[in-house]
C-alpha cells in the first residue's frame, strides 16, 4: 500500500495509519524472523502454565486433526516438529499458542477444560488470502479436545452476543485500548499508548461464544500493520488472556501473551430480526481456506494526479446539485429561504465571504473584497428554524476547493467546512478544514467574540441512517477527530467496516455539524448537519473521481440514535487540536 510522502519509521506510527507505508516484507523475511520466537515460543509478563506431560489431540469434523503433546521446558512437538509454547488460562479455559520454526505457520488453541470444547486459530503467512506476506491469515476450526468422552452439544460457534457494546481494556503490559464490537464480523479499536494522535480504525473481526461468561475475540489489522490480537474474554469479571502476533511498523515481530482487565463501557442498539441469532451474514461458502470479506477500498479506489484531476474538470465533468444522489433518497426538501439574501461571512482563521443570494439555487460570493462577484450553483437546507446547510465551489481555486457552510442567522453564527483537493496523497482525495467566523448583514445579530464550538456531545454516540432503500449506514463518532461508517446487511446485522478523519460541531442545543473523510477509500468528504429533535440530517457530500468528474450532491437521511458510549474520560482536552 504505496501512499506518500513517507513518515518516519516506528513501531507505531504517528500519523495515521493509512498513511503509514508498512514494509511489503517478503514471505522468506517473514520467515527468517519468526524462526527464533518460535522455537522459544511468547513472551509473557505472568508466568506460562507449564502443561508437561499433557497431550491434547484436537479434532473437528471438517478442520485438521492435531495432536499437541507437551513435554518440560515449555516444549511442544505439532505435527512432528518441536518447538515452544505459551499458555494462560482464564477460569477453565486455557489458550495455548505455538509458532512452527520451519514454516510461517503457527497456531491459538482455546481449550475448555470441563467440557473439552476447543476452538484452533490455524494462522499463516504468505499464500494468501490476504495480499501480502506480513497479514497474518487465519482460519478457524471448532472442535473438541478427545478425552474420556466427547463433549455433548453444540461446539464452540461464531456469535453475535458481543455486537454493540464497548470495553477498555488494560494489559499487564501497561497498553490500553478501547474495543467497540459494533459489527458482528468487524472491531473499531483505540490505542490509547501506543498510538498518540487520538484515533480509531477498522478491523475484521472474529466472535467465537465458548460459554455463557466467556468469549473468545480475534482482530487482524488488515490494510495495516497485518497484526493478530487474539483473546479470551470473561464478559462478567472483565477479565482476558490473550496473544499478540505480527510485525510493527519497525517490522519487530511482536510475540507475546498478556493478561487484561476490562471496564464495561456501555452497549450500543442492535437491528437483526427479534429472534435472528445468525452470527455469519457475509459467509463465503465458495472461498478459500480462511478468506472473508475484507473491506480493502484502497485497492478499488482512484489514485488521480494533479494534472488528471485538473483534465478531467477542465473537460467539465462538473457536478453541482445536477443530479439526484442515492444518499438523499430520504432526505429533507431543498429551501429557498435564503434566496433575497445578502450577508457576509467573516471567518476568523480564513477568507471574507461576500454572498448574494439570487435565487434558490444560485448565489453571487466575492472572496476578501477582490475582483467582482462569481455566480455559483448551491443548494440549501433549512434544518433548524433560521439555521441553513448550503454549499457551493469556490470555481477558479487551485486545489478546486468547496465551501460547506452552516448559517446560523439567528445567532450570527457560522462554520465552514473548507474541502478542497490536490492533498499530499493523492489529488483527488479530500482534505478539509474547520474554519469558524460570524455573519454580518441587516437584521443579523452581532454575536461578538462567540463562535460555534467544537462539541464532545456526539463523542462515544452511533446513529443509523437510511439514506434510500437498501442504502443504509451506522456513523460511529469513536474519538473526538474519528467518524467510522458500518455498513449493515439487508437483515440488519452489521459488518464491513471503514474509519477517517472527523470533526464535531456545536451548532444549538441538539443540532451539530459532523464530517467525515473517506481517506485512502474513495475520497469523498461528508458532511452532515444532524438534528437530534427530529432524528434528520441534510448534508453535502464532496468528490472527486476519474469517471463521474467533480461533484457536490446531497446527502440525507432519517436516523436512529443507538446509544451512547462513555469515553469521554479517555481523551485529554488537546485531543481536538491533534488533528484540527
Amino acid at each position: 500500500m504505496a501512499i506518500r510522502p513517507t513518515a518516519s519509521r516506528k513501531a507505531y506510527p504517528d500519523v495515521p495509519l493509512f498513511r503509514y507505508e508498512y514494509t511489503d516484507l517478503s514471505l522468506a523475511e517473514v520467515q527468517r524472523r519468526l524462526t527464533a520466537p518460535a522455537l522459544a515460543g511468547p513472551q509473557s509478563l505472568a508466568p506460562h502454565d507449564n502443561l508437561a506431560g499433557t497431550t491434547l489431540r484436537f479434532r473437528s469434523e471438517d478442520g485438521p486433526e492435531l495432536d499437541f503433546i507437551f513435554s518440560p521446558e515449555m516444549r511442544v512437538e505439532v505435527g512432528g516438529t518441536e518447538t515452544g509454547y505459551g499458555a494462560q488460562t482464564l477460569e477453565h479455559v486455557t489458550l495455548v499458542s505455538v509458532l512452527l520454526p520451519r514454516e510461517p505457520r503457527g497456531y491459538a488453541l482455546a481449550w475448555d477444560r470441563h467440557s473439552n470444547r476447543a476452538t484452533l486459530f490455524e494462522l499463516w503467512y504468505g499464500d494468501g488470502p490476504a495480499p501480502r506476506a506480513r497479514e497474518v491469515n487465519r482460519a478457524v476450526w471448532h472442535g473438541h479436545v478427545e478425552g474420556d468422552a466427547a463433549p455433548e452439544g453444540e461446539p464452540h460457534h461464531p456469535t453475535l452476543r458481543c455486537e454493540g457494546r464497548a470495553l477498555s481494556w488494560t494489559e499487564d503490559t501497561g497498553n490500553r485500548t478501547l474495543e467497540y464490537y459494533c459489527s458482528v464480523t468487524y472491531t473499531h479499536w483505540v490505542e490509547l499508548d501506543r498510538l498518540s494522535d487520538n484515533r480509531g480504525y477498522s478491523a475484521p473481526a472474529d466472535y467465537i461464544f465458548l460459554t455463557e461468561d466467556l468469549y473468545l475475540f480475534a482482530r487482524v489489522e488488515a490494510e495495516f500493520s497485518g497484526m493478530l490480537h487474539l483473546y479470551v474474554m470473561d464478559a462478567n469479571r472483565l477479565q482476558s488472556v490473550g496473544l499478540r502476533m505480527g510485525f510493527n511498523g519497525l517490522d519487530e515481530l511482536e510475540y507475546y501473551m498478556f493478561r487484561g482487565t476490562g471496564e464495561w463501557l456501555g452497549q450500543n442498539a442492535r437491528f437483526e430480526a427479534l429472534g435472528d441469532f445468525s452470527a455469519t451474514p457475509l459467509a463465503m461458502p465458495d472461498g478459500a481456506k480462511g478468506e472473508r470479506r475484507i473491506y480493502r477500498p484502497l485497492e478499488t479506489m482512484d489514485k488521480m494526479t494533479p494534472e488528471e484531476v485538473d483534465a478531467v474538470i477542465a473537460a467539465g465533468n462538473v457536478h453541482v446539485f445536477d443530479r439526484d444522489s442515492p444518499m438523499a433518497g430520504n432526505g429533507t426538501e431543498k429551501s429557498a429561504a435564503m434566496a433575497g439574501k445578502t450577508f457576509v461571512i467573516d471567518y476568523d482563521d480564513g477568507p471574507r465571504m461576500e454572498y448574494r443570494v439570487t435565487g434558490p439555487e444560485t448565489l453571487e460570493w466575492r472572496m476578501d473584497g477582490r475582483g467582482g462577484f462569481t455566480e455559483a450553483r448551491y443548494n440549501a437546507w433549512e434544518v433548524m428554524p433560521g439555521a441553513f446547510i448550503f454549499g457551493h465551489l469556490i470555481e477558479g481555486a487551485r486545489n478546486h476547493d468547496c465551501h460547506i457552510v452552516v448559517a446560523d442567522f439567528d445567532a450570527g453564527l457560522a462554520t465552514n467546512f473548507h474541502g478542497f483537493l490536490n492533498t499530499p496523497y493523492f489529488a483527488n482525495e479530500a482534505g478539509c478544514e474547520t474554519l469558524f467566523g460570524k455573519l454580518v448583514g441587516e437584521g443579523i445579530p452581532d454575536p461578538g467574540t462567540r463562535r460555534h464550538e467544537r462539541t464532545r456531545d456526539l463523542l462515544g454516540r452511533a446513529f443509523t441512517w437510511e439514506y434510500s432503500p437498501g442504502l443504509n449506514s451506522m456513523h460511529l463518532y469513536s474519538t473526538p477527530n474519528t467518524t467510522s461508517w458500518i455498513i449493515p446487511t439487508p437483515s440488519g446485522h452489521f459488518a464491513t467496516e471503514w474509519s477517517g478523519s472527523g470533526d464535531f460541531v456545536k451548532i444549538r442545543d441538539q443540532l451539530y455539524f459532523a464530517r467525515w473523510q473517506e481517506e485512502a477509500c474513495n475520497g469523498t468528504l461528508g458532511t452532515i448537519l444532524i438534528n437530534m429533535r427530529t432524528m434528520h440530517d441534510a448534508g453535502i457530500g464532496y468528490h472527486m473521481g476519474a469517471e463521474r468528474g467533480l461533484s457536490m450532491s446531497n446527502v440525507g437521511a432519517p436516523a436512529r440514535h443507538a446509544g451512547k458510549i462513555d469515553v469521554d474520560r479517555f481523551f485529554g482536552p488537546d485531543a481536538w487540536e491533534r488533528d484540527a
